[in-house]
């Protein structure tokens, strides 16, 4: 019986440590994965620098880009957010060179959520380089209309030329 106990209690140690080597491969390849796409995951420092410093300008919306972008306020555990995810992976790669597009995980960045006023998830923040942004949220119902609908908003909000 001593040796039954010894050789599950080895068994349940042995399967503990492969289960957290594995989980801490899984972490390693989403980073890689995430290095590959272009989609850009930002923290608020990256956001203050790369979007708007609105420490320093609270009052008055800044555009620190160089290109227009597209900010995909999301969560992990959200169904239309998985949804939307790769829908707007796909459209950022087809306007590459044109626009910027960057996620924001409203569970790790609860303030930049709360600055935006986030209520509903998946929220899309498009901001011109000239101008002021535009908030919308949710998706379409099928994936060719949640796809459309980035396109249109790209093309009327963030390509649209002067007349």
């Amino acid at each position: 019986m001593k040796h039954l106990f010894a050789i599950l209690l080895t068994s349940w140690i042995t399967m503990g440590s492969c289960s957290a080597d594995n989980n801490s491969n899984k972490a390693e390849q989403g980073d890689k994965r995430t290095a590959d796409q272009a989609v850009s995951l930002i923290s608020k420092d990256q956001f203050l620098k790369q979007v708007w410093n609105y420490e320093q300008s609270p009052n008055e919306w800044k555009f620190l880009g160089e290109k227009p972008a597209i900010i995909d306020f999301y969560a992990d555990w959200c169904g239309p957010c998985k949804i939307a995810g790769p829908i707007l992976e796909d459209v950022a790669r087809e306007y590459k060179g044109k626009i910027v597009v960057y996620k924001i995980d409203t569970q790790k960045e609860r303030e930049l959520a709360g600055v935006f006023g986030i209520s509903s998830i998946p929220a899309f923040l498009y901001i011109p380089l000239e101008g002021k942004p535009m908030m919308t949220a949710g998706i379409g119902r099928t994936k060719d209309q949640t796809r459309q609908m980035f396109i249109d908003n790209i093309e009327s909000h963030l390509l649209k030329t002067k007349q």
